[in-house]
């Protein structure tokens, strides 16, 4: 007797799965920790290379420089309008007559830079530090010098009309001829600086440190809170102009010792 042997069934094929109607499972939270991670990496290992590469552009107006290394460049007359230069060094670079007007130069370090004929209007430099910088005759109107550090710096026939001069360093600094009419100097320290007729009509003096300051044929007609104190600590003529009120110290002329 012969035995046929029942081959088994085959299995029904599966359906058909619409991928809209699929269920994908979520990534474990391990994962999804991992993938932070990641991403997190990369954005460290190709943000400097960003900002390397921000600082290897030319000069144009608008550039960020900001926290760049720009030493000891020749910039002459460039066109910086608009530029963020926020923490830059940029200390003895060359910005004869350049144009700056509008750029942020907060906490940049200028040490010994020039900036001799420069328009910088209206430029943010506030607590830059300018030690033995050179603005002789540049465009500073309407600048934001705020706690600006320019010790010795030069400021000779500069316009710093309608400037932001508060709690700013001038020590020992240049002013000869600059215009400063209408500027806030507002706790500046200008302690042995050099105002020779600079003007400073309706220029704000409170609580500024003017000890020693040479102010010899200076125009301080309608300057806003000067005190008599104030000028009897520092070193004026008989071609000094004075506010309504305020009189010649008897020591004036007073012999300047460095």
């Amino acid at each position: 007797m012969i035995r046929h042997r029942q081959l088994p069934l085959p299995l029904p094929l599966p359906l058909p799965v619409q991928e809209s109607h699929m269920i994908r499972p979520l990534p474990h939270p391990q994962w999804r920790n991992a993938y932070r991670e990641v991403f997190l990496l990369l954005l460290v290992l190709f943000a400097p290379a960003a900002a390397r590469a921000a600082c290897n552009e030319s000069p144009h107006a608008g550039v960020d420089w900001s926290n760049c290394e720009k030493r000891r460049l020749i910039l002459r007359d460039a066109d910086f309008r608009g530029a963020h230069m926020v923490g830059a060094d940029m200390g003895r670079t060359d910005f004869a007559s350049a144009r700056l007007s509008g750029a942020d130069l907060s906490r940049a370090s200028l040490d010994s830079a020039r900036f001799s004929g420069a328009d910088l209007s209206r430029t943010k430099l506030i607590q830059a530090n300018g030690y033995r910088t050179n603005f002789s005759g540049a465009k500073l109107i309407g600048a934001d010098l705020s706690k600006a550090e320019l010790a010795r710096a030069n400021l000779s026939k500069a316009d710093l009309s309608g400037a932001k001069l508060e709690k700013t360093d001038l020590h020992r600094s240049v002013l000869v001829e600059a215009n400063l009419t209408g500027a806030n100097l507002t706790g500046a320290d200008l302690g042995r600086a050099n105002l020779g007729k600079a003007t400073l009509r309706k220029a704000t003096l409170n609580q500024a440190d003017l000890s020693l300051a040479r102010i010899q044929g200076a125009d301080l007609t309608d300057a806003l809170g000067l005190e008599q104190a104030q000028l009897d600590g520092a070193c004026g003529d008989n071609q000094t102009r004075l506010p309504k009120g305020l009189k010649h110290p008897t020591g004036w002329p007073c012999k300047y010792t460095e």
